[in-house]
Formats: C-alpha cells, structure tokens, sequence
C-alpha cells in the first residue's frame, strides 16, 4: 500500500511511499482511510532530527476488518478516527475502538476528517472552563482550528463571546454565529471573566489584564512561538486572585469514544461547522505543511486519500 513517509529533509517533509499493510491487534479495526486531516503536531513531529512520525492524526473512511475482540464498528461502516500515534495518512490504517465513531449520512469523509483533535481541544476547554449562559468569554487564535470550535461551542452554551483574529482572517462566520470579533486585545473594553489562550508570547502576557476579578484562563497553546513573561506584582494591591491553568486536553477526565461521538453529532446538527480552507489530494501533503510551518494556514486542511 501506499502512505506518507518522513524524509528527514526539511524541503519536503514527506513523500508518497509503498509500505507493508499494517498488522492487526486484537482490539484494533483496519480502515480504508478517505480522507485525513492535518494538524500542527504533525509538523513539529516531522521536524525533529530523523522523523519516524506518519501523519494523519484523525482520519477518515470504511471499516473494512472489524477488531476480532468483537468491540467497535463493523465492516462497511464509515468511521471517524483520533490516532494519536498518527498513521491516517495512508491507504489503509489501523483504529482503536475508543477512538472512533460512526459518521452520520449527512456529514462527509472530509468533514469528519477534520474534527477529532481540534474538537476533542475545544470540547473539552469549553466544558473545563464551565462556560456558562452570559459568560464573558474571550478567545484567541479564533480562526484557528481549536478556536473555531471553541467559539462556536461557547456560543452554543450561551456566553458572550469576543474572538480574537488577525487582520484578513475569515470571520464572517464568526459574526454570523454572534461573536464579536477584535483585532487587537487593545480593543477589548471590559474585562473577561473566562479567557481561553493559544498564542502565548504578548497575547498572553496582555490577556492578564483583560481577566475579570476572580476570572480564569486555560493557556492550551503557543502558537506565536515566543514566551511570554508574565509580571505577577501588577496584579497587587488593585486585583483579585485570579487562575491560570495550563490546559492539556489528553490529561482531563473524558471518555474518546462519547466525546467524539458528541462532536459528530453537533456537526451533523450544524452546531458545529468545521472550517476547512484547504481540501487537497493527499499528494500536497508537504507543500501544505508549510503553510502550518509559516502560520499561513487558517482553519483546517484536508488531503483526500485516491487510491
């Protein structure tokens, strides 16, 4: 079969290889994978000296072996797939039970490609921070995958929500859904009482002033890549206490298998609409991890396996 192989050259991170078909565990499913999505993990594994890292962190497509333990979904049913080890980039990949869900008939292969980690991240902030009706929450990195989901999650709970992008991202939908969106945390005039963070470096250090009394940040990301000094002597005499937590979505109580199954649903209900800027034959692959190298991707990317 063919799949994704690391290079080791930093030019072109993968190339389209044969390989052998992998070998089945009890527990585990084989999936003939449609489509896969990309995610920054990806890059950052293919980055370090002598890469064994496949791509394909969540996948898509049809059962074709079930799991000989009996557990999972059966043969001919289409299966959306978190594998945290990677491996979706390829004609066929192995699944674990608890980390797949059916896909409803009205949600493509590409779409459900597109949600298992960044939902499971955003899921799973929105439900840490307990976001409420009325809330005011600010998210950054709002056009990003995580923070799509989480924006739309939030307003799904009922809270006020102030979406923090960069000049000529896309944010109509943003705005259609009934975030506010800013610029610039300078544009923020009354302070949050939920801030969920993914930038790090200046965004982070200026989002402590935007917290509310008492309020709480989840600090899940550094996108910027820079480090962030954090001066804890400003927030005396005139401030609270406040929480600052950083947030690991694979380190918090959830169940896989309920958690994804929920997502789907939310997508096949349009709770959710996963925002996908790039849908691509799978052997694009290395030109569109550089668009996630450089910061030039919004939203998520999607390669269509043609086998």
């Amino acid at each position: 079969m063919r799949a994704l192989v690391a290079t080791g050259n930093a030019d072109r991170l993968v190339e389209l290889t044969n390989v052998d078909e992998p070998a089945l565990a009890h527990d585990e499913l084989l999936v003939s994978v449609e489509a896969f999505s990309l995610n920054r993990p990806d890059f950052l594994w293919l980055s370090v000296p002598n890469p064994q890292w496949r791509v394909g962190i969540d996948f898509a497509g049809k059962v074709i072996q079930a799991a000989a333990d009996g557990h999972g979904p059966a043969v001919g049913e289409r299966v959306m797939v978190h594998a945290p080890d990677g491996g979706g980039g390829a004609e066929l990949a192995t699944a674990k039970p608890q980390f797949t869900t059916t896909i409803p008939a009205n949600v493509s292969s590409e779409t459900a490609a597109a949600l298992p980690l960044a939902g499971l991240v955003a899921l799973r902030l929105v439900r840490e921070a307990a976001i409420k009706k009325g809330q005011r929450v600010l998210i950054t990195g709002a056009t990003g995958g995580v923070g799509h989901f989480a924006v739309e999650l939030a307003l799904n709970a009922g809270a006020s929500v102030t979406a923090l992008a960069r000049p000529g991202e896309p944010v109509d939908t943003l705005i259609q859904r009934g975030a506010q969106v800013i610029y610039s945390l300078d544009e923020a005039t009354e302070p949050f009482e939920t801030i969920l963070e993914s930038i790090g470096g200046g965004v982070l250090t200026q989002a402590f002033a935007k917290l509310a009394r008492r309020g709480t940040i989840l600090w899940f990301g550094a996108a910027s890549g820079q480090p962030a000094q954090i001066d804890f002597f400003s927030f005396f005499p005139d401030r609270s206490s406040m929480t600052l937590k950083h947030f690991v979505y694979s380190e918090v109580e959830g169940d896989d298998a309920a958690d994804l199954q929920e997502l789907i649903n939310l997508v096949a209900k349009g709770v959710l609409n996963p925002h996908i800027s790039r849908i691509e034959d799978w052997s694009q692959t290395s030109e569109v991890l550089k668009s996630i190298q450089t910061g030039s991707l919004t939203g998520k990317a999607v390669l269509t396996v043609k086998t």
